[in-house]
């Protein structure tokens, strides 16, 4: 498929022109696709269409995000990476130079992901608890990105914790927030408003989104470790 690609704001995300704006990455491993996305031929370059309803990453960029923070060569830690969605554009955005420790507790995604890994050697499987960082200390460097997409009660607590390990000063992460996952009783609104006090203790928050009608009763995070 042709189609004219232009520039965004963010590194290496892109947009198609006209009145249907999709957002693209650069495909690191051309003629492969991940999860049945489009491909893309534009110039010299090859795209792979990035689908916001089945990436909560494309879907706070949808939202109207001024930032992501996520940079060429950047290092990092994705927990809940699953069969690899955004996992796969996020190692298109780092780069060949960049990498990607992909976490998540389930062998049959796990599975997915070395099949991944082995056309993506900038993405590096690790079937793990993220509730037990220390569990897999050994095998992830310091990081410059954090990125947590985790359906669980305690996902905000999960998310410290693994930054207080393994963020660089100064680096940034993201919490992808599944409201009814923390409290079905509660208002998501007021699950948003009790987590992002939460972070704001530890962190500076730089943006905060939901991410409707993409993903329902969900609020991205963007923050900085101080």
């Amino acid at each position: 498929m042709k189609m004219q690609v232009k520039n965004s704001k963010f590194y290496e995300v892109f947009e198609t022109e006209g009145r249907t704006r999709k957002i693209l990455t650069k495909n690191l491993v051309p003629g492969k696709s991940v999860y049945g996305e489009h491909l893309v031929s534009s110039g010299n370059f090859e795209y792979r269409e990035w689908d916001p309803t089945r990436s909560k990453l494309c879907a706070f960029i949808m939202k109207g995000a001024d930032q992501i923070c996520l940079k060429p060569n950047d290092i990092v830690l994705y927990l809940g990476a699953a069969s690899g969605t955004t996992a796969s554009h996020v190692s298109d955005i780092v780069g060949k130079d960049g990498f990607v420790f992909a976490v998540d507790f389930a062998q049959r995604v796990v599975r997915d992901l070395i099949f991944l890994s082995e056309a993506r050697p900038n993405i590096a499987p690790i079937l793990a608890d993220a509730n037990h960082p220390e569990s897999y200390a050994y095998l992830v460097t310091g990081v410059d990105f954090l990125y947590q997409d985790i359906a669980q009660p305690n996902q905000a607590e999960i998310f410290l914790k693994n930054i207080d390990i393994f963020l660089k000063h100064g680096g940034f992460a993201m919490l992808a927030l599944k409201a009814r996952s923390v409290d079905v009783t509660r208002k998501p609104k007021e699950i948003f408003e009790i987590v992002r006090r939460q972070l704001s203790e530890r962190l500076t928050v730089i943006d905060a989104r939901e991410l409707g009608p993409f993903e329902r009763d969900h609020c991205m995070f963007l923050c900085k470790k101080k």
